[in-house]
């Protein structure tokens, strides 16, 4: 079985993660000081966000030199010492590999913008005005907004699907494709386990370029029908995957918004696929009012039918045939347990059922700093506070020049800005929750004299020692890794039940997803009553007397069966 589909990864944003010289920000040598910190934990990969050069108008996602460190990260000796320590202590590293598109200060669009006959002017891609002296097309950004952005210098629209800093890379061009193959050599090269490939599936867009459709009150749709999945893009990843990955035993997860279980089981597949996993989207989109004109901004409630039938479907059709990535939060989304879970009276309870769900499903679980102990999202009281561009662009469009309501623009970004996920990790109750001796570079959230890894270290039943255990769960049982997986009590309104199960084991996992008690049958699965409860959330969790199981809020348990002859 490969490594990766027994592995547990840690995700690092490393502008939040420690800050090692009291500048406000997060750096290299911050990460190396923590690895202890991780390998107690018990994760197995780090996911390091990216930390190349960068103007940071995105976060790092806008990369103007590839092979260099942002000296504010460091310096490429503080990497090799990164890698060097992860390494040392039976670590893996996976890098971000950025290249859907560039910063509009990479080289190569510097270069691009000089004139319509530059070599590099077919690097990036390029549109005359429409007829009307407008965009090309109606194509919307992810951020906002038109994707183009006219330049005067050549007097064409360049696409951007995300910031208009973020050039789209032009992938039909066989140049950019072995330049970047060739850097990703490079990386691997050095070290590395593997790529998290950011918006993996936008990489091939219709050379025709086409107009979006649109929904009443919208001028520039996202157009993901056009660019999601498109005409080339895999004869893209599979030139890649001959070309470099199969030359290396690594990891690759590919950010895949947009893809349906099936199509899933054709990225993932281990003969014919062209990846190791990707994170699919269709749990990220059960809070959001999908008939909205921008549907990331808005909040409806969840249900857990809604969650139980996503995750059942990805289950179900990438097992024996593809892999899983199991998540629920990451830089880009809301904190899981503000999102999913009960951030006030419940959240240590909550936090523990949240990443038992992660844990016991078929996949490789991604843990995102901080979650291991309850970090939770931040309401910040004034837009001055945020640093995330897209929050900023919403606030913008929305109240400065849209003269809208500020409160509601703020309590939307409340409830689902990327800076929840951004703000510093918390170590311990002293000054700027022991982040950085300096001013950090976004502000910490105000609970962290509750909630730091300090406290939560000294807690034999914190939300920290319950990952360790889960993690160290999945590792002693086969079924957790290879089981197949069954739905229980389907139609159950508060309780999430299934098994995993091999030949040789069978597990049952129980998660009440509520704030009240919640009665199920005993024995859940109709099996007779033989059951070793190995992990729950709660103390004294046991099976009640027959007939009548009753769950706590918030409650997790994981059973072992035993099988008939056993």
């Amino acid at each position: 079985m490969a490594w990766w589909k027994k592995s547990v990864v840690y995700q690092i944003y490393p502008r939040s993660f420690f800050d090692s010289d009291g500048d406000g920000t997060g750096d290299l040598r911050g990460i190396t000081a923590k690895l202890d910190y991780i390998q107690t934990l018990g994760a197995d990969v780090v996911w390091l966000c990216p930390v190349y050069q960068s103007p940071n108008d995105d976060g790092g996602y806008d990369i103007s030199d590839y092979r260099a460190i942002l000296p504010e990260f460091g310096t490429m000796a503080d990497w090799d010492e990164l890698l060097a320590g992860m390494h040392a202590r039976g670590l893996r590293l996976i890098m971000d590999l950025v290249v859907n598109h560039t910063s509009d200060e990479h080289p190569w669009f510097a270069e691009a913008r000089k004139s319509k006959d530059n070599p590099y002017r077919d690097f990036y891609i390029w549109r005359p005005p429409a007829q009307d002296g407008g965009e090309p097309n109606n194509w919307g950004s992810h951020f906002g907004g038109s994707a183009w952005k006219f330049d005067p210098q050549t007097g064409e629209y360049f696409l951007h699907l995300f910031s208009e800093r973020q050039p789209d890379l032009n992938w039909d061009n066989p140049r950019v494709r072995e330049e970047i193959y060739a850097m990703m050599r490079w990386w691997l090269d050095k070290g590395i386990d593997g790529f998290r490939m950011d918006t993996v599936n936008m990489f091939s867009k219709p050379p025709e370029l086409p107009q979006a459709s649109t929904r009443a009150g919208e001028r520039y749709p996202l157009a993901e029908e056009h660019f999601l999945n498109g005409p080339r893009l895999f004869e893209y990843l599979q030139e890649m995957r001959r070309r470099v990955l199969n030359d290396y035993d690594v990891l690759t997860v590919g950010e895949t918004p947009g893809v349906s279980p099936e199509q899933g089981v054709e990225y993932t597949n281990e003969k014919s696929g062209v990846l190791s996993m990707i994170f699919q989207f269709d749990h990220m989109a059960l809070d959001k009012d999908t008939t909205d004109p921008e549907p990331r901004w808005t909040h409806v409630p969840w249900s857990l039918a809604e969650l139980r039938d996503i995750t059942t479907r990805w289950q179900t059709a990438l097992h024996g045939r593809g892999w899983n990535s199991l998540y629920l939060s990451n830089h880009d989304v809301p904190r899981m347990v503000s999102r999913f879970g009960d951030d006030g009276e419940h959240r240590v309870a909550s936090a523990k059922l949240l990443a038992t769900f992660l844990h016991t499903l078929q996949g490789t679980p991604y843990i995102y700093q901080g979650d291991e102990i309850g970090m939770t999202n931040v309401q910040f009281g004034r837009i001055e506070d945020y640093r995330d561009v897209d929050a900023l662009n919403l606030y913008r469009a929305r109240v400065t020049e849209g003269g809208g309501d500020p409160a509601a623009t703020l309590g939307a970004i409340h409830l689902k800005g990327r800076d929840n996920a951004r703000t510093p990790m918390q170590w311990d109750a002293s000054a700027n929750a022991g982040f950085t001796t300096g001013t950090p570079w976004i502000g910490v959230n105000p609970n962290y004299p509750e909630v730091n890894v300090e406290a939560a270290l000294a807690d034999p039943d914190s939300v920290f020692w319950y990952y360790r255990d889960l993690i160290r769960l999945r590792r002693e049982c086969p079924a957790l890794i290879g089981g197949r997986y069954d739905l229980l009590l389907p139609d159950h309104p508060q309780v999430y039940a299934y098994t995993r199960s091999t030949p040789e084991q069978r597990l049952l996992v129980l998660l009440n997803f509520g704030s009240q008690d919640a009665a199920l049958p005993w024995p859940v699965d109709g099996t007779p009553l033989d059951a070793e409860l190995l992990l729950g959330n709660l103390e004294q969790s046991a099976p009640d007397a027959a007939p009548d199981l009753r769950l706590r809020p918030w409650e997790a348990r994981v059973y072992r069966l035993r099988l008939p002859g056993t």
